[in-house]
């Protein structure tokens, strides 16, 4: 039904910039799909320090831990550990390129529902896993569980909130992320004393699938979607609920008709349009965002957390403590995103939070090599470890409010309708590749870079707050349909954009 309506002012150079109960409602339930990626990012490091999973499948870890002369850096430096993390990622890879035409021939919420369901299965292999082959092929279904709802939510999200609160919408799915970390990693804390606790944490993956599975099925597609799959009283009805039954929704159905119908008339295959000179903004945004969102280090430190509080001298309970505390900051930023992205934009979100990233990494390398050294056999005081604590949740509020929810917004949000769940699909396996391959890595690099990790994470977080500076236009308050101005009065990009005059852009609200 269609809800009531709360007090926004409308959405200049837009349609409708109304809240309804219902596009909060909808919106909440397909934003839930963050909570099965989050809850996996938490819940593989937790379990990989835990002695009972690692005498089971992984013994020569245990013994490097327990060795007298062991080198901090060094001790989970194990090719098949990190494939037991990072196999979810080539999954997700080649299920986020799958998912692109399952989202456009079959709607957004197909997409995820599938997507739930194949990650239910997955999580309860892995709950009752007796061998590595086990951990592997649930591991391998948990990632396409994966790539299938990061493709089609975000987009799901950025089609029916109105355009001038899309950002604040839109971050729902990475604040749900975020509750999936938070999540996982108290319940590592729970279990890390019981025997088998590493199956419950591993079992209970399957909770979160199914609460965006089960929800899934309660919402409508996106009025978007169905039009584009020629519904269109399925999609009057569904752009009804959301913008609410008093608001004439006949200008914006009339578009969405407009373009669909373009699209069909052009009868072009997206692979194929997304690589033509006018989208060459959108194909470098969407390759560049999610892959300067993953060399900022955030998703292997995430993994690796307790790894990492182990190495700067926590115990094993200590370090699952400092993980949940490092969690709850970065989902308590993410809210402060919610809150200012679209008053501030999202530009000013990403300059601030790669500085302050920026500033975290070099801190943390400079504490680590004065305290552990480069031989990785020194010993860090209690009093610095707590320091590293300190400047990593300062790391991760700067993520969480502006390259966490920001680098799944904008991919979603910059594209035209007839190459959009195409540009997501790219979008998502880009940065299931990148966190593929950072994830393989991480160990072995740490074991060579040692303190160094954090200069060379400190690097890229340099370049890419340069190139957003420099090349990332202001999107916020456009309307989706509108999104093509922004490169054509873009200094670098309007040589690319096909027309490339200036127009004047929609007002933004102040």
């Amino acid at each position: 039904m269609a809800g009531g309506v709360f007090a926004i002012d409308d959405n200049r150079g837009g349609f409708s910039g109304r809240i309804t109960a219902s596009v909060v409602i909808t919106c909440i339930v397909a934003a839930s799909g963050g909570l099965i990626f989050g809850y996996d990012i938490g819940i593989s490091g937790g379990v990989t320090t835990m002695e009972p999973f690692l005498k089971r499948f992984f013994p020569s870890v245990l013994r490097k831990m327990q060795a007298a002369d062991r080198n901090v850096y060094c001790i989970f430096d194990s090719e098949v550990l990190t494939s037991f993390t990072s196999s979810l990622y080539i999954a997700g890879l080649a299920a986020c390129l799958v998912a692109g035409r399952l989202t456009r021939s079959f709607g957004r919420k197909a997409t995820m529902i599938l997507g739930g369901c194949t990650f239910f299965v997955g999580g309860a292999l892995n709950g009752a896993a007796v061998n590595i082959a086990m951990l592997i092929i649930g591991r391998i279904l948990l990632g396409f569980g994966v790539g299938f709802t990061n493709q089609a939510t975000p987009v799901y999200l950025s089609e029916m909130a109105p355009s001038k609160w899309r950002g604040a919408f839109n971050t729902g799915f990475q604040f749900m992320i975020g509750t999936g970390v938070v999540a996982a990693n108290a319940l590592n804390y729970g279990s890390a004393r019981l025997q088998w606790g590493w199956r419950l944490s591993l079992g209970l993956a399957v909770v979160p699938a199914l609460i965006m599975t089960l929800g899934a099925l309660l919402i409508s597609d996106t009025p978007s979607s169905l039009v584009e799959r020629g519904k269109l009283e399925e999609a009057e009805r569904a752009l009804c609920r959301a913008r609410g039954v008093d608001t004439d929704i006949e200008d914006e159905l009339n578009t969405l008709i407009k373009s669909s119908e373009a699209i069909k008339a052009a009868n072009e295959e997206p692979f194929k349009t997304i690589f033509e000179r006018q989208y060459r903004p959108h194909l470098v945004m969407s390759i560049a965002i999610p892959f300067f969102q993953q060399v900022t280090g955030i998703n292997v430190i995430a993994f690796y957390a307790p790894i990492l509080f182990q190495t700067v001298g926590f115990g094993s309970n200590s370090a699952l403590i400092a993980s949940l505390i490092l969690g709850m900051v970065n989902l308590f930023s993410i809210l402060v995103s919610t809150g200012i992205v679209d008053r501030y934009g999202r530009r000013i979100l990403f300059m601030q939070g790669g500085t302050q990233m920026f500033l975290c990494q070099v801190a943390v390398a400079c504490v680590m090599g004065s305290q552990i050294g480069s031989s990785g056999t020194g010993t860090m005081p209690k009093s610095y470890a707590i320091l590293v604590l300190v400047l990593m949740c300062l790391y991760a509020a700067g993520f969480g409010w502006s390259w966490g929810p920001l680098s799944w917004l904008i991919p979603s949000e910059i594209f035209p309708l007839k190459i959009r769940p195409t540009g997501q699909s790219i979008s998502v396996a880009v940065n299931f590749a990148v966190t593929f391959i950072l994830t393989q890595t991480f160990l072995a690099i740490l074991c060579h870079f040692k303190f160094g990790i954090f200069l060379f994470y400190a690097g890229w977080i340099l370049v890419m707050t340069l190139f957003v500076v420099l090349f990332l236009p202001e999107t916020k308050g456009i309307p989706l349909e509108s999104m093509n101005t922004i490169w054509e009065n873009h200094w670098y990009w309007k040589r690319f954009v096909k027309g490339g005059s200036a127009m004047e852009l929609p007002k933004q609200m102040d």
